[in-house]
């Protein structure tokens, strides 16, 4: 479940970060580059930040 969620919330960071550089300012791409470095990072280490703050401070299980 927490996978799940954890793709909900990129999905909508990058959307919203598209959305906000086209009608606000482009230096919003840079959440979007974040969200990926991070998608990277963790595709990698196998360590999500989100995770841990999903577990530890929304206790989400599994």
């Amino acid at each position: 479940m927490r996978e799940r969620i954890i793709r909900a919330i990129a999905g909508t960071l990058v959307l919203v970060s598209i959305l906000l550089a086209v009608y606000v300012n482009i230096y919003w791409l840079l959440l979007t580059a974040f969200v990926g470095l991070n998608l990277l990072q963790s595709s990698i280490t196998k360590w999500c930040l989100m995770d841990d703050i999903l577990r530890k401070v929304f206790k989400v299980d599994s």
